[in-house]
């Protein structure tokens, strides 16, 4: 089912150099700090400067994405949600580009609930820093960006991607609602750029399940197959950072004590609500930090933190059904579980491949490719007990 589309709005933004100006006035100095303060952090990631191949694509980004932030701010979304706030489609022209703004509104919804303050989304995203570009381990030909902090991830996406995503915003709203503490990554905005009177590409905006990035020794995309899923690792003492797969985790185990119960449910309602959507591909992101001294132990969770939760719609059912925790008092704290030893980053990602005749196809083919061997491409139904079923054998 497609998103309904009223008739897109079209409205003269301000001009780059404007938003540089208002970003770099209430961040420059935060931003001389970072720059001194996470250079070592960042190795292995590559900052878009001039002369990058990128630096100009990524600076329309960022002043679209000032300037639309900015919309959002003066005119912030009241009342009960309705329709039109998942359909809008916002067109601002600037010099050289137009930046579109898709469910804007549901999406400025989504990051109040959250807790995310517009100035401080605005002041990561816009001009005041540059992006980061990471090679990705991933086959697909999206690129990938994180925001100067490392706190927002943001990647391209194809049309059809876009498509189903919007489509299934109301549901994914209603889940996350629902089950508050979802492993499923946070989306928090969908975009579309277009450079001059060329094709329109499309790019989404997540919270990073990666973040805060210091002491993550080791990072993983699960699948929970076999079928490409090696990543040749960096030779030891090298900074750079990659994303290694299913079959690098062999031998491991995710160790979480009385918290693996919480996971191996949470896993469970969240797999079978992207069942539901008829999706499949997605990946459980994960990073390994271990826990300093002073954090470990029964007594460090209850003295040392504070409980936070959030809070779910009301409904007629139980309140186990929400699946609450209590959420460590840290950035991020809806992706991060502790364990006895390590502290665990894991979110749910690229939601948007939906189970259709091109899916179809290529499970076959890879059927016949690759007999006896287990491989992404398969029914959401068996996608989602085969990532359980991994979840459970690999965590104790």
């Amino acid at each position: 089912m497609a998103a309904p589309s009223p008739g897109p709005r079209e409205v003269l933004a301000p001009s780059p150099e404007a938003g540089h100006r208002a970003a770099t006035s209430s961040s420059g100095h935060r931003g001389l700090l970072w720059r001194l303060r996470d250079k070592q952090s960042r190795l292995g990631l590559f900052e878009i400067g001039p002369g990058h191949e990128l630096h100009q694509l990524t600076c329309m980004m960022q002043a679209g994405l000032w300037a639309a932030t900015q919309v959002s701010m003066d005119h912030p979304p009241t009342g009960l949600p309705t329709e039109e706030d998942f359909s809008e489609v916002l067109t601002q022209v600037h010099e050289g580009f137009e930046l579109g703004t898709l469910a804007g509104p549901a999406f400025a919804r989504l990051r109040r609930s959250l807790g995310l303050a517009e100035e401080d989304y605005q002041a990561a995203l816009g001009p005041g820093g540059p992006y980061l570009q990471f090679l990705s381990t991933s086959k697909s030909k999206a690129s990938f960006f994180l925001s100067h902090d490392q706190r927002f991830f943001l990647k391209t996406l194809r049309r059809r991607e876009v498509r189903a995503l919007l489509a299934h915003l109301p549901r994914y709203v209603q889940h996350l609602q629902r089950h508050p503490h979802s492993l499923l990554a946070r989306l928090l905005g969908v975009h579309s750029l277009r450079v001059a009177r060329g094709k329109k590409k499309y790019f989404i905006i997540m919270q990073s399940v990666f973040y805060p990035t210091g002491r993550i020794s080791e990072r993983y995309d699960i699948k929970g197959c076999e079928v490409s899923r090696w990543v040749e690792p960096a030779p030891e003492g090298s900074p750079l950072v990659l994303v290694l797969k299913d079959l690098n985790f062999q031998g491991k185990t995710i160790n979480l004590g009385p918290q693996r119960s919480w996971l191996l449910r949470q896993m469970e309602l969240d797999t079978a609500f992207l069942r539901e959507l008829n999706v499949l591909d997605y990946s459980l992101l994960m990073a390994f930090q271990r826990l300093h001294e002073d954090e470990r132990g029964p007594g460090s969770s209850l003295i040392f933190r504070t409980a936070r939760s959030t809070r779910g719609v009301q409904s007629l059912e139980e309140p186990e059904a929400q699946n609450r925790r209590l959420l460590p008092d840290a950035p991020n704290a809806l992706h991060i579980l502790d364990g006895p030893e390590q502290r665990y980053f894991l979110g749910l990602v690229d939601l948007a491949t939906v189970y259709g005749l091109r899916k179809r196809l290529e499970h076959l083919w890879k059927t016949l490719r690759y007999p006896g061997r287990t491989f992404s491409t398969v029914s959401p139904t068996r996608y989602a007990r085969r990532l359980c079923q991994w979840v459970e054998a690999h965590t104790e």
